[in-house]
């Protein structure tokens, strides 16, 4: 009865560090916490480039991954681009921004 005890405590312990082994980021992955961030972040991006009317939510890409922004599409203008990237900057969770956007 004791070894019962042993052998279903190391199995109880075996299936909770798998799981969390399963929850970290590698280099090329995202914890799911870090996804639900991210998605978090591109959202309230997408939201300020929506709300403001110098910029078209549709001709903009917004991906983030680990706290770095992409931005990519077509824009009107640089300053419309530079507007872009200091809306993206704001965002709590933004470590950087990379701004591809194309004056068109």
């Amino acid at each position: 009865m004791n070894m019962s005890k042993i052998a279903s405590g190391f199995l109880i312990g075996l299936l909770l560090a798998t799981s969390v082994v399963g929850c970290t980021s590698t280099p090329t992955r995202s914890s799911t916490g870090e996804y639900i961030d991210d998605s978090v972040v591109t959202s309230s991006i997408k939201a300020l480039i929506y709300d403001d009317p110098e910029l078209k939510i549709g001709q903009i890409s917004v991906k983030t991954y680990k706290g770095v922004v992409q931005l990519s599409g077509f824009v009107n203008s640089k300053q419309a681009a530079d507007k872009a990237a200091a809306l993206a900057r704001s965002v709590k969770g933004v470590d950087r921004v990379d701004n591809s956007l194309i004056v068109k």
